[in-house]
């Protein structure tokens, strides 16, 4: 047997080597800055600065990220709310992302899960005073490397840090009914309709913590969720307003009037002034529509009154959350 050309499944070709480049070129080998000794982070066990968290409060923490990383639920450091049980729950956690975000997150005291630090992030007053109420608030702070965090994000901004928040839990309708009637004031709702800004919502949350309403109704399609944005906006005020999503705002509208309530729509074209509203101190429902388009042609045959609000013939229409606020101070003035 002839051996000439050697095996027939030999390589004929030489071996591949690797490719010029493979590392990366110059950007992906580029240094991501000085890593912070742990005695330097202000979320690490081993920090000395003065602002050091309680030690029972990282062991919390610890025990908080252990149990996330099972699957499992904990209310250790956890004070039972004193508000008005949430069911509902509505969407994924999020994560808030930016150093100016986050801070004001943790400011506004949004419910959040664990705060996320970046290997190599640069240390400045926003990034320690969000660690810092991180840690009062008995939140897992957790390094990760940057590459970890651009995947968690999508590729997002981040500047470094991310905080994740709860998902909102919202109530049921007939909660925010029961709350309303037992509130020993008249009763005082605001439904929104079509209204998708969730500044706007927030917004209004302020405005209906502010002025003595009861809780929010807002649809489940086609209509701003209470996010991040709502929260951060709302100053806190979402912590203390109960809002339910209704799948339809006709009935529910229905449902307030066979609850005993007048339900007035503020809109351009109204039969009343909403600085004269006959039933003011009535137990009351309010409808703000969008900005541009108002209420919906069924929501307002639907509604008792349909209030304007006069401004100056130049102006075409307010913002959704100016025309809430300006109604719910009238109201509140009336009720006075």
């Amino acid at each position: 047997m002839s051996t000439k050309g050697g095996h027939p499944n030999r390589r004929k070709t030489s071996k591949a080597g690797p490719k010029i480049g493979s590392g990366g070129g110059k950007k992906g080998l580029a240094g991501k800055g000085r890593t912070l000794k742990a005695e330097d982070r202000p979320w690490h066990k081993e920090y000395q600065g003065d602002d050091k968290p309680r030690k029972t409060q990282w062991k919390q923490s610890k025990e908080r990220a252990k149990a996330a990383s099972e699957g499992r639920t904990t209310n250790i450091g956890k004070a039972r709310p004193s508000g008005p049980v949430r069911r509902r729950r509505d969407d994924e956690p999020e994560l808030i992302l930016g150093r100016n975000p986050v801070l004001e997150a943790l400011r506004a005291k949004v419910p959040a899960t664990a705060l996320y630090v970046a290997f190599g992030t640069e240390l400045d007053d926003r990034i320690a005073e969000s660690v810092r109420l991180a840690g009062n608030r008995d939140l897992p702070i957790k390094e990760l490397a940057r590459r970890d965090l651009d995947r968690r994000t999508n590729n997002a901004l981040h500047q470094g840090i991310g905080l994740q928040i709860e998902p909102y839990q919202y109530s049921e309708f007939e909660d925010l009914l029961h709350i309303s009637k037992t509130s020993g004031t008249a009763p005082l709702l605001v439904a929104l309709d079509g209204v998708t800004d969730p500044r706007n919502l927030g917004a209004i949350i302020r405005s209906a913590a502010a002025f003595g309403g009861h809780g929010l109704i807002i649809p489940s399609k086609r209509a701003a969720s209470v996010t991040a944005v709502a929260w951060r906006t709302s100053a806190g005020a979402a912590a203390r307003l109960p809002v339910a999503k209704v799948v339809n705002l006709t009935r529910t509208i229905q449902a307030c009037q066979q609850a005993g309530f007048m339900t007035v729509a503020l809109d351009a074209g109204g039969d009343i002034d909403v600085f004269d509203m006959p039933v003011a101190t009535d137990p009351l429902l309010i409808v703000v529509g969008d900005e541009g388009k108002g209420v919906s042609r069924l929501v307002a045959e639907t509604c008792d009154h349909i209030a304007s609000i006069p401004i100056a013939g130049e102006v075409e229409s307010l913002n959704a959350s100016v025309a809430a606020s300006i109604a719910l101070a009238e109201v509140q003035r009336q009720r006075r």
